[in-house]
């Protein structure tokens, strides 16, 4: 997030490449053109959804992205239920503080490697990256119970 603007900032590669190398993740630096446009794309996807679920808030709403926190290691209840009936596991967890109109609302993301990630491909084709995201408000309150039911 800029101090001079009011619109979030996308980390550069050589940004992302840094905090990866603080996590211990084992970055290549040639890559990291390619896995900053993919996370750029995957976060506008999540903003999309935040969206649907703000619109359906019924206000007149001008929600912005507050604050995020990675949560990789925690899994959502939703998560542990579907682990529980034979889904995989998440990959990512992220939890999104929006601004709704001075309101606080968290929301939790859920990221999980989408079908057909690693079928088989015919030789010359390059794989094609596939997720579903499953975004939705946390139940911190009466009001986002109210949105998920």
């Amino acid at each position: 997030d800029s101090a001079s603007s009011s619109k979030w900032v996308y980390p550069s590669p050589s940004q992302f490449f840094s905090a990866l190398q603080r996590k211990d993740r084992n970055p290549k630096q040639e890559d990291m053109d390619t896995v900053v446009t993919i996370h750029n794309a995957v976060n506008e996807r999540t903003w999309q959804e935040v969206m649907k679920w703000e619109r359906e808030a019924g206000e007149d709403v001008q929600p912005q992205l507050v604050t995020f926190k990675g949560r990789p290691n925690d899994r959502s209840p939703r998560a542990w239920w579907k682990v529980l009936i034979g889904y995989q596991p998440p990959f990512d967890r992220h939890d999104w503080i929006v601004d709704r109109n001075g309101k606080r609302i968290r929301y939790v993301i859920d990221f999980y490697t989408g079908r057909g990630a690693n079928a088989p491909l015919p030789a010359g084709v390059p794989p094609q990256l596939a997720f579903y995201l499953d975004v939705r408000p946390a139940l911190d309150d009466f009001e986002s119970v109210k949105m998920r039911v």
